[in-house]
């Protein structure tokens, strides 16, 4: 600490960083960003781009990635009524079933919620619509149908190493006998 900062005491920084910050938020200023809003700016891009590769088919328009590119080899992904792929094989494996069952999906990217932790750990919830092989969906088209989703990831070195995907997989809404809540 030089000799002039030692004459200045804790309540007179005290007053020039709140003045500082006073000036920054009535001139309209943010402070830069930190190292931590970058991460976590660039682990939703990893997210992103994965789930625009699924909307266009394989690859995404934004990075040029393809679907499998946004994973580790050791990721592991769960799909409900698939369970949990480990690893690259398995992975290929489930994205193979269950988008063979699926014809066209479009996310609803500007309603997207994101739920950042400050860690690799994540969270997005939104929307769909598109095409199953039994028929069509779109978020609220009805109130019970498929549509919404919850994504939770953790994105590490730019791969995603853990996808659990949460939705109703009866896209078409075939499977309503068993809901009595259910007036279909």
């Amino acid at each position: 600490m030089t000799d002039d900062m030692k004459e200045i005491d804790s309540t007179d920084r005290r007053a020039l960083i709140v003045g500082a910050a006073t000036l920054a938020v009535a001139a309209g200023v943010s402070g830069p960003a930190t190292a931590q809003d970058a991460a976590e700016d660039a682990r939703k891009a990893v997210a992103e781009s994965y789930l625009k590769a699924l909307d266009a088919g394989g690859v995404s328009p934004t990075t040029g990635l393809g679907l499998f590119d946004h994973f580790a080899q050791d990721a592991e992904v769960y799909f409900p009524k698939w369970g949990i792929a480990r690893g690259m094989d398995e992975i290929v494996q489930m994205f193979s079933d269950v988008g063979g069952t699926l014809k066209s999906i479009t996310h609803h990217y500007e309603g997207f919620n994101w739920y950042m932790t400050g860690t690799d750990r994540f969270v997005v919830e939104g929307t769909s619509e598109g095409q199953h092989r039994d028929g069509p969906w779109r978020a609220d088209e009805v109130k019970w149908g498929a549509g919404r989703w919850c994504d939770c990831f953790e994105v590490t070195d730019g791969k995603i190493t853990r996808l659990f995907i949460y939705l109703d997989p009866d896209y078409a809404g075939r499977d309503t006998e068993r809901y009595d809540w259910i007036d279909a």
